[in-house]
């Protein structure tokens, strides 16, 4: 094994135990970790070359959750939502069971649009403040809706399974079509969990009266979610109810049809949603400086998980670590390539980024399960299993969005829902497996 191999197996090691026993923040983490794994590997003079790269890489998506949460921020205080969060406080008859189940049914439709990062926009803002007015567990929304986009994210038209086709040469009716089965049974599982999370909402809870759930949304703002602002209802603005709605409408289909990139598109979202709804610059300035304290430390670690993986990149140790794990599988092994490809598409998918491992290394896999009769449309659906739990990542950039809006950390979404959505892929492969689409 070579010295990059060792030392980026060593790395990932060292940053997940530090993470997840909470002895360093996850900014932290992501930003001194590599940089000291780079001085020692004897790159010091190129690894802020290699930062800078990485950087450059995800300041786009940086700017996006930025600006998005700003903008959501304002629709929320002006009581866009709240119509809605009465419509559903009175459909689930103030159970929290009903709510939370809800709440991945709807983050599985939203999904079907290929992109996290609007999943996650949608879902929160439309179930964010419902979640809070019940009192329930604010970790509970993210889970659903990592664990059920993390079932979608397979569709074709999302990022992986498109990633795949390209480096194997595929077609979605040969990936995408004898997964669906697989991603049928990991919705049921999810929304099993939703049922069961629920209930222990429930039974710790009870449920909310109805005639308070019908005006349960009345005072709602994010500014009362935080106690900072005693002057909430001074945000409402009723008046332009419809044309915040149209606004919305308008910036969701742009999103959707990529009219303009989703970065630009928030950008002028929010500068118009500000004017509009708060002419006053003084108003405006409060406002940014009020949504800057949920902004800056998503944005932060967005920018610290560039350089995690400029500099892993940089220094070739996610080549080297790949090489190590695809010329380790014995030869006797050879003709379980797709199960093996399934089972280990868990940590690569989860310590390595999209990119590095459907370009990288399935082709490799790929071309080595060929030798033993297992078709590259096999490897491509084993290699995509691993999206259950994939999101999960540090090094995916829109679940920051994901725990910004829900006002959670990182290592708080670790540790509910990392290990039902592995759960989850688990689920899936055997589905999978038992329909004859993945050979053992």
């Amino acid at each position: 094994m070579s010295t990059l191999a060792i030392a980026g197996f060593i790395m990932v090691i060292v940053f997940m135990y530090l993470l997840m026993t909470k002895r360093i923040t996850a900014m932290n983490a992501l930003i001194v970790i590599p940089i000291l794994f780079g001085i020692g590997l004897g790159f010091g003079p190129k690894v802020g070359a290699m930062a800078l790269d990485g950087i450059k890489k995800v300041a786009p998506t940086a700017v996006m959750i930025a600006f998005a949460m700003m903008y959501f921020s304002v629709m929320i205080d002006t009581g866009l939502f709240d119509p809605l969060i009465n419509r559903i406080l009175k459909a689930s008859k103030g159970d929290p069971m009903r709510v939370v189940v809800g709440t991945a049914l709807l983050a599985g439709i939203v999904s079907l649009d290929g992109d996290g990062a609007t999943t996650y926009i949608i879902t929160t803002s439309a179930m964010l403040a419902v979640h809070k007015k019940l009192g329930i567990n604010p970790i509970i929304l993210p889970t659903m809706a990592i664990m059920q986009n993390g079932v979608m994210n397979i569709i074709p038209w999302g990022g992986p399974t498109g990633r795949v086709m390209s480096a194997l040469g595929l077609e979605a009716s040969q990936v995408f079509v004898p997964l669906i089965p697989a991603m049928v049974a990991g919705t049921i599982w999810v929304v099993f969990w939703a049922y069961r999370l629920g209930l222990q909402e429930r039974t710790r809870l009870g449920t909310l009266q109805i005639g308070a759930a019908e005006h349960a949304a009345a005072d709602f703002s994010t500014c009362n979610i935080e106690g900072s602002d005693p002057d909430c209802a001074a945000l409402k603005r009723p008046n332009l109810f419809w044309t915040n709605l149209l606004m919305t409408v308008v910036l969701m289909a742009a999103l959707v049809t990529e009219f303009l990139p989703l970065n630009v598109l928030f950008m002028i979202g929010t500068a118009l949603a500000l004017m509009i709804n708060y002419p006053s610059l003084k108003l405006q300035q409060a406002r940014v400086a009020e949504y800057g304290t949920n902004v800056i430390p998503n944005i932060s670690m967005v920018l610290g998980a560039g350089i995690f993986t400029g500099i892993m990149s940089g220094t070739k140790m996610i080549d080297a670590m790949a090489n190590v794990l695809t010329t380790s599988i014995p030869p006797e092994m050879g003709s379980h390539m797709a199960l093996i490809t399934a089972l280990s598409s868990l940590p690569f998918d989860y310590f390595l980024t999209n990119d590095a491992f459907y370009f990288g290394i399935v082709p490799i896999l790929a071309k080595s399960a060929a030798t033993y009769g297992i078709s590259a449309a096999e490897i491509a659906r084993a290699s995509l299993i691993a999206q259950g739990c994939h999101l999960l990542s540090p090094l995916v950039a829109s679940t920051y969005l994901l725990v910004g809006m829900n006002n959670v950390t990182f290592e708080e979404l670790t540790k509910s829902a990392l290990l039902p959505s592995i759960i989850t892929s688990l689920i899936m492969l055997g589905t999978a497996i038992a329909m004859g689409v993945i050979p053992l």
